[in-house]
């Protein structure tokens, strides 16, 4: 990128920062395609044969999983493996009917002379890792599986697992997730996608070298020596199942992914549980980021190994960083700053991103895929966008985790959806949107103006990127909005339908429209504030530019009157600490006095030294005046009554948000005296 000036040294700040962001995007975008190539690495997990299989503990965590936990304990119950050698072990910490459900298989298991019990707490300690740590001192045999409530481990997964742990220093070993709905809908096809990358990708490359690999939480088996001597489960993070895998391996403890074990799961169907989903694994990994680099940096194990680490912790932290370069790049774009790769060539830029994103990832869809690669890319158009849209979420995440922020671990609801005509929305456990989500509409219309500063100033080469972006900004927060429910479950008794339950409901669906409309409104005021506020500023600024490349006194003069017509009369935009340079009554000032310079040397020859100095004169203020505009213009986004308005309109949404929220509560108030 070549040299240039700057209006200002924000504008020069914002500039560094920028380009520093892209560097980091750019360099933990090129780590995975390193993996890519560590994952094409020829490796073969070693096997003995089983011929005296072993007792394995089976653990199932559950809480209030009613839909899933029949399925789950008759896949595991099912399972090709010695009865006598399975300890099945179902940890409930459900506070609703699952634990009635529950309570019913495990005795017809046990009086089929399965070795199953049903362990519950007095209080939720520690959530999922809090009850694994708690099932330890139960736990029959050396090895220890564990599956999540979504999860249906087929028939022979013993059998083909288990023989994988031939080493003694073979600690754990990780599975391929199955997706049992990945066709349900674009959001199951994205999420399925960006797993099949992890695994695929991510998961094969570390196992076939000695980069650490992390456990996954399901779908895989410990050794119950590799977790003693790991120190067991912690509780300090939201993924102990991360935090785990990571201290085992720093103890020297080696891992293995089986890319050829599937296990199938339900995907979250709900974006709202796809939200939660992605939210506590952000913050979980940053929350390990924290807990473990330090000890990292100072084991003695390879430079790549600890490179590798800090790259797998600290990932998400790529999602504030587009966050910021996506607020930054309008300014810059506003101010006339080059942010292309070569200055000349503007299309470099764009090629570039899509040569480093969607290029290469369509190249590794076909590589990975073969026949079937066309659907997949379908896919990943889809996954671009839930990942852009993604971002307010897992951002709010980060910051939770860097802050020290508390959270209660939040499970991912599940209601057993295989086929596209299920139906999840009048079931239980359906999760309303949160406040996330007016951050969302926020950066979608930040976008949407964006996108026309990009044209104005004649860079509609970001168009397309800034585009993406706020359509996963208005996707995430529409599916949000549209998925949240407040209707009664099925399994709940039939009742007739309350007037205050039938005005509650009306009330959530007014709400609903009131946001749509808010937005538009929103849109359109933003739109019209460009056109009448900071475009004219930006067309005179052109203005400007084309009086000092011209010496046509009748054609300068005429520009000048256009651009006194553009300009404001008088006032400052810039109310905080306001300088002369900005004053529009003073620049009105200034083009008078150019025209009377004008005008005085249009009736002198061209040639004559008295037309030469005034033209230099007024080319020369022509130059003050454009560089004042750049000043300018950035403060007419934040004006008083730019921010008066946001202010209003934030203010408003966050209004209809309280009252969907009170009526929600109001709801259920009615629920639980239906139900006493």
């Amino acid at each position: 990128m070549l040299p240039q000036s700057f209006p200002n040294p924000l504008t020069e700040f914002l500039f560094s920062v920028f380009i520093g962001i892209a560097i980091l995007i750019t360099f933990y975008t090129c780590n995975f395609y390193y993996l890519v190539f560590l994952s094409k690495q020829k490796h073969k997990s070693q096997r003995a044969e089983l011929v005296d299989p072993p007792t394995v503990t089976i653990q199932l965590p559950i809480y209030n999983e009613r839909y899933v936990a029949t399925r789950l304990v008759n896949a595991v119950c099912t399972m090709d493996y010695p009865k006598e050698k399975m300890c099945i072990q179902v940890l409930d910490d459900s506070d609703d009917d699952t634990c009635d459900i529950v309570e019913n298989l495990v005795v017809d298991y046990q009086k089929k002379g399965f070795d199953i019990s049903h362990i519950r707490r007095d209080k939720r300690r520690g959530y999922k890792a809090g009850a694994l740590r708690n099932a330890m001192k139960y736990v029959k045999g050396n090895f220890v599986a564990i599956f999540d409530a979504d999860f249906i481990p087929p028939s022979w997964f013993l059998k083909k697992a288990i023989p994988y742990f031939c080493k003694p220093e073979i600690g754990f070993v990780q599975c391929r997730w199955g997706h049992v709905n990945e066709a349900y809908s674009a959001l199951t096809k994205a999420q399925a996608l960006s797993l099949d990358f992890h695994f695929l990708i991510e998961q094969n490359a570390k196992s076939n070298s000695h980069l650490f690999m992390n456990f996954n939480g399901t779908a895989g088996i410990w050794r119950k020596e590799c977790i003693d001597d790991a120190g067991g489960w912690h509780t300090a993070t939201l993924v102990e199942d991360l935090d785990l895998s990571y201290r085992a391996q720093m103890k020297g403890w080696k891992c293995v992914f089986l890319p050829e074990i599937v296990v199938d799961a339900e995907l979250p169907v709900q974006m709202n549980a796809a939200k939660r989903q992605q939210f506590r694994w952000a913050k979980g990994s940053m929350q390990c980021a924290i807990k473990l680099l330090g000890d990292i940096v100072i084991k003695k194990i390879p430079i790549d190994t600890k490179i590798q680490a800090f790259v797998q912790l600290t990932r998400h932290i790529v999602h504030p960083l587009m966050l910021i370069q996506f607020l930054i790049m309008p300014i810059l774009l506003a101010a006339k700053i080059n942010i292309y790769l070569v200055s000349t060539l503007p299309l470099l830029t764009i090629a570039a991103y899509f040569a480093i994103g969607p290029l290469g990832y369509l190249m590794i869809i076909r590589d990975l895929w073969g026949s079937s690669w066309k659907s997949k890319a379908l896919a990943y158009l889809y996954l671009v966008i839930y990942t852009a849209g993604m971002s307010v979420n897992n951002t709010v995440a980060v910051f939770d985790a860097l802050f020290g922020k508390k959270n209660e671990f939040l499970r991912t609801p599940k209601y057993g959806i295989v086929n596209k005509t299920d139906d999840w929305r009048d079931k239980a456990y359906n999760l309303p949107f949160t406040k996330t989500t007016l951050l969302e509409i926020f950066f979608g219309i930040y976008g949407v103006i964006a996108i026309f500063i990009a044209i104005f100033s004649n860079n509609p080469v970001f168009v397309p990127i800034l585009g993406i972006q706020a359509l996963g900004f208005f996707c995430i927060s529409y599916l949000s909005i549209s998925h949240s429910t407040f209707k009664k479950s099925k399994l709940q008794k039939p009742h007739k339908v309350s007037k205050v339950e039938k005005m509650a409901n009306g009330y959530y669906k007014l709400a609903v429209v009131g946001i749509i409309g808010f937005i538009i409104f929103g849109v359109i005021v933003a739109f019209d504030g460009y056109k009448n506020s900071v475009y004219p500023l930006e067309e005179s600024r052109g203005i400007m530019s084309r009086i000092q490349a011209t010496s046509d006194p009748q054609q300068i003069i005429t520009d000048l009157r256009t651009v006194k017509v553009l300009l404001p009369k008088e006032g400052n935009p810039v109310w905080i600490f306001p300088t002369d340079s900005t004053d529009f009554g003073l620049i009105q000032k200034d083009l008078n006095t150019m025209i009377s310079t004008v005008d005085k040397i249009s009736t002198s020859s061209q040639d004559s030294a008295a037309f030469h100095t005034g033209m230099f004169n007024v080319h020369f203020q022509a130059q003050t005046i454009y560089t004042n505009l750049m000043d300018a213009i950035p403060y007419m986004y934040v004006s008083i009554s730019n921010i008066v308005f946001s202010s209003v309109w934030i203010s408003a949404i966050i209004g209809i948000f309280a009252v969907i929220k009170r009526k929600k509560e109001r709801l259920k108030s009615y629920e639980m005296s239906d139900e006493v």
